[in-house]
């Protein structure tokens, strides 16, 4: 049924069986929605190119790919043409050639799993021991470009803390534990009251939660504790108790509730 919808989105999958099979295929396997999304996306634009120079795409080259990844790096931004990623030297950041990159080298690698094809033209960079001095790498297309993460400077963050101090309590406990326990939009929106265990100060991220499919526990810090007592309902054990069936408090504590009124006493650090 996805696959339907993203073939209304991208008309080119219906003219290449082969496509919307591997996406079906990868749909079947429980793939996240959105992987999927960037997969039919990315194939898509390829596929656009193939039929735009007449190629069959079962039969591309090293040089159909090559000319695939040229248009990419001189595709203008769509916030402007002349805004310019300076990782890439055109409208796309080299993680976003990258991203148009895997479901194509995927697509190949189905192809030639299925015997339609012998080899992958897309390729990808291999490491080979022995060689040189302990080992020798084979870089793949796009170089991959590894950037140092960016981190609010002291000022910068007392700025975002002043800023929340006027927010509803639900939208300060979306930032607390997001940044106590470093979790991803979708970690944090799936939170529920049995993934929290006040005692030990801390939360379960489930795996189904997670991109990685693996659960881990993660901690959080005292004034998070605060918030989520005064967001949480209460109830005889407690704000993060059982329901009165006796069951553990169903659906996500955070995503789709009412922003309130802020608490009336605030936390020491809020």
């Amino acid at each position: 049924m996805f696959v339907m919808v993203l073939s209304e989105k991208w008309p080119v999958l219906d003219r290449h069986d082969r496509a919307a099979e591997w996406l079906q295929i990868w749909s079947d396997l429980g793939r996240a929605p959105r992987t999927i999304d960037a997969y039919a996306r990315g194939l898509g634009e390829f596929l656009l190119v193939c039929e735009r120079d007449g190629i069959d795409p079962k039969t591309a080259n090293r040089s159909h790919i090559a000319a695939f990844v040229r248009e990419l790096r001189s595709r203008p931004s769509r916030s402007g043409a002349n805004v310019l990623a300076l990782d890439s030297g055109a409208g796309l950041a080299n993680a976003t050639l990258q991203q148009r990159l895997v479901p194509v080298r995927l697509f190949y690698d189905f192809l030639v799993e299925e015997g339609v094809r012998e080899s992958n033209p897309v390729g990808r960079g291999r490491y080979t021991p022995g060689r040189d001095r302990g080992g020798g790498t084979a870089r793949g297309l796009v170089p991959r470009l590894v950037k140092l993460p960016w981190i609010l400077a002291e000022a910068e963050w007392l700025q975002v803390l002043e800023v929340f101090r006027a927010e509803p309590i639900r939208n300060r406990l979306m930032l607390a534990p997001a940044y106590d326990s470093a979790l991803r939009r979708e970690e944090l929106c799936a939170l529920r009251s049995d993934d929290i265990d006040p005692a030990h100060r801390t939360l379960r991220v489930r795996a189904e939660t997670t991109k990685t499919r693996q659960e881990r526990m993660v901690p959080y810090s005292a004034s998070t504790g605060v918030l989520l007592g005064e967001y949480g309902p209460s109830s005889a054990a407690g704000p993060w108790g059982p329901t009165p069936d006796g069951g553990a408090l169903a659906g996500p504590i955070l995503a789709g509730r009412s922003a309130r009124p802020g608490p009336r006493r605030p936390s020491r650090r809020w």
